[in-house]
């Protein structure tokens, strides 16, 4: 196996090679994936393509131009060890993306942020490879500081947030394949559900919310589009990068090692954790607790499954509450709304068909 992740690595680069020698390189973009931070720090990553040719989703789509736009994107040639810098206000710095094209930025701020919540933009440019004919290559990228939150949200996003049929295979290849953001759909009640968690119990909080999947990079301009057009809260997200040696397997240490970074930048807060019994949250989750005492306000799980599956969760669930967590665990997002409410995560009235949009 890994001389085969090898031997395509090195493939990828020489026809990048060839390409940029005999300008047939281009025209290529930096992809910048929503970040988040702390009034000290910065953290964003970015990713530099060759321009993939996406067409922007319609709702009047046929499925064939969205096997297209699909295609398109898992088909993206990344620009490996591109140079580029990034800026903000003052600060100034440069980066070099690895052999895929992706380059994790930690901007050091020399003072910090307004202790309140909001996205903070940094300037991107780069530097390397030169494209003659296309001048410039810029891109924004946004990174959410929290500030002064009550508790922050991770969240699933595959039959969480997203109906995907990821338990059934075919159901969930014909689903990414053939549908777009505006013929996919989301569980009822998330979006007013995560509005109320994000507006707090109070109702007038900003409480951060994050997004984890073991999803591919591909699609991280898919989902955001997805969450804007459905009134889900916009939040950082942790996808993967697929390639032989990752997209079999990995997706449980992928979710434990962004929920532990997540929960060492932000000590002070404590976290609610939602996901759905199809694959491992309920276990990833239980070992969160575990590892965090006391970090962990809830936990809400969708049930997609049945029979043995559903005990198993159960069980987890009567192990978390010697820990002192409840776990939800049920197909309605209102029986996770009515949970929040009683214990004072979400403002009274608040519930999953009808929440305050902060």
């Amino acid at each position: 196996m890994v001389a085969w992740v090898k031997a395509i690595r090195g493939a990828d680069e020489l026809a990048f090679q060839f390409k940029r020698r005999t300008g047939l390189l281009g025209p290529l973009e930096i992809h910048a994936y929503r970040g988040h931070g702390t009034t000290r720090l910065l953290l964003l990553k970015v990713r530099v393509l060759e321009r993939p040719g996406v067409i922007r989703a319609s709702a009047r789509d046929t499925a064939r131009r969205n096997l297209r736009n699909m295609v398109r994107r898992m088909m993206s040639d990344e620009v490996p060890y591109a140079r580029l810098v990034a800026r903000f206000g003052e600060v100034e710095q440069a980066a070099v993306a690895d052999d895929e094209g992706f380059a994790d930025l930690r901007i050091a701020l020399p003072q910090p942020l307004p202790d309140s919540p909001a996205w903070h933009e940094v300037e991107l440019e780069l530097t390397w490879p030169p494209i003659p004919k296309q001048g410039p290559v810029r891109a924004t990228g946004r990174v959410l500081v929290p500030g002064n939150a009550s508790y922050a949200v991770v969240s699933d996003l595959d039959d969480t947030v997203i109906v995907s049929g990821a338990t059934r295979l075919w159901t969930m290849l014909k689903t990414a394949l053939l549908s777009n953001v505006h013929t996919r759909l989301p569980f009822e009640g998330v979006a007013a559900f995560y509005r109320a968690l994000v507006s707090g119990p109070d109702g007038q909080g900003w409480n951060p919310i994050f997004y984890v999947s073991a999803g591919p990079w591909n699609l991280a301009d898919l989902i955001e589009d997805f969450m804007d057009l459905h009134g889900i809260p916009r939040g950082p997200l942790f996808l993967r990068n697929w390639s032989p040696r990752t997209v079999k397997g990995g997706g449980r240490r992928h979710k434990l090692e962004i929920i532990d970074a997540l929960m060492e930048t932000y000590p002070d807060l404590p976290f609610v954790l939602i996901g759905d019994s199809g694959e491992h949250d309920p276990e990833i989750y239980l070992e969160v607790v575990k590892a965090h005492p006391g970090r962990v306000l809830a936990i809400y799980i969708r049930d997609v499954t049945s029979g043995a599956r559903k005990e198993a969760v159960d069980a987890i669930a009567a192990e978390l509450v010697e820990h002192g967590v409840d776990l939800v665990h049920d197909d309605d997002t209102e029986a996770a709304a009515l949970h929040a409410r009683a214990n004072g995560l979400i403002a009274a009235g608040s519930d999953s068909q009808a929440a305050a949009n902060p």
